[in-house]
């Protein structure tokens, strides 16, 4: 084995390491990318400035739009009330015998349709314990119910996601959202199924125990001030959480459909753009210098990601601009919530 493959195994197992215990990416993965350098005896200051820079700037130069408007539409569906109206909704056409299910298929709503997984999860937390409480599923539970419809399928192999996790492939192999349709189908099956029997197994091991609902969770609002919880969140999504308290959030929510109106639109306009409306247009004009000479195949995928958040956010405050009294005020937090996900998933 090489001395640079041990410096880059080095460097990677302390990222991984001291990120766990709460040290910023921003400053561990320089750290790391030095200790590569060093193992492969290149030069530090050099590979610092120019190549580990050059990398991370490039990353925000491709993805800050995308990192941008989803977290803009992730609060702007918070502060409508919406995302709160289709979890309600879900929970309330399921009831409490099968409240593992309707936490999973609010999330995986939610999440499929753009809006932040950081953002769901603040509005899942209470809903899904109200439904343990009343089942009295263990309340221990609800992070993997959570997890499971936000942070799996719906975030990696759903067809169609704007999960920036399924936007970032997309410029250097040259597609679209909606790349491999059926093994991302069948991905996402397998992931559900073997989810929901997780859980159903350890809810009934939980039962044949006599363990009840327990000891309620702490509100999310409450870790979302603590320095690690915020670090380890940012390098997963693309919400800073530190944001999700500014704003002003609507006392009235709107109805189920107003309120899944916009996610339709992410998933409606993303598939028209990516194989209808995008791969017609004439984008030669991409392969000159001035526009990168990458050519089409490199931006079409997030172009059509990007028209579709766009849309759908205008479609959101067209519908709720009543409900959104400090419009300026959720637009700024959700803009802000951009920033440290974009430069921590960059470096």
């Amino acid at each position: 084995m090489s001395l640079g493959l041990v410096g880059i195994l080095l460097g990677l197992g302390l990222l991984v390491w001291l990120s766990f215990r709460g040290w910023s990416v921003l400053v561990l993965a320089p750290v790391a990318a030095m200790i590569a350098a060093a193992a492969a005896a290149e030069p530090l200051l050099a590979n610092w400035t120019i190549t580990f820079m050059g990398a991370a700037a490039g990353f925000i130069l491709q993805f800050f739009p995308l990192f941008l408007l989803g977290a803009l539409f992730g609060k702007l569906m918070e502060d409508s009330g919406s995302v709160t109206a289709i979890a309600r909704w879900m929970t309330e056409r399921l009831g409490a015998k099968r409240a593992v299910l309707a936490v999973v298929l609010a999330g995986t709503a939610v999440t499929y349709g753009g809006v932040s997984l950081f953002v769901a999860f603040f509005v899942l937390v209470p809903m899904g314990q109200a439904l343990f409480r009343a089942a009295d599923i263990p309340n221990r539970l609800m992070p993997a119910a959570i997890a499971l419809g936000t942070m799996t399928f719906t975030m990696s192999s759903l067809p169609g996601t704007p999960a920036i996790q399924n936007a970032i492939p997309m410029p250097f192999f040259g597609t679209t959202p909606f790349a491999a349709p059926g093994l991302g189908i069948v991905a996402s099956a397998v992931m559900l199924a073997f989810g929901l029997w997780w859980l159903a197994r350890a809810e009934h091991a939980a039962r044949r125990a006599g363990e009840g609902f327990g000891v309620a969770l702490p509100a999310p609002e409450t870790a979302a001030g603590d320095p690690p919880y915020r670090e380890r969140a940012t390098t997963a999504s693309a919400f800073d959480p530190a944001e999700i308290h500014r704003g002003h959030k609507s006392a009235e929510a709107p109805g189920a459909f107003v309120a899944a109106l916009p996610l339709i639109v992410v998933v409606a306009v993303n598939l028209v753009a990516s194989l209808l409306v995008l791969p017609r247009l004439d984008l030669d004009f991409l392969w000159s210098e001035r526009w990168g000479g990458a050519g089409a195949a490199s931006v079409t995928g997030v172009w059509s990601v990007l028209l579709a958040l766009v849309i759908a956010i205008v479609t959101l405050v067209a519908l709720n601009r009543r409900r959104l009294p400090a419009l300026r005020d959720t637009v700024d937090a959700g803009a802000t919530a951009s920033v440290l996900p974009v430069l921590s998933v960059a470096s």
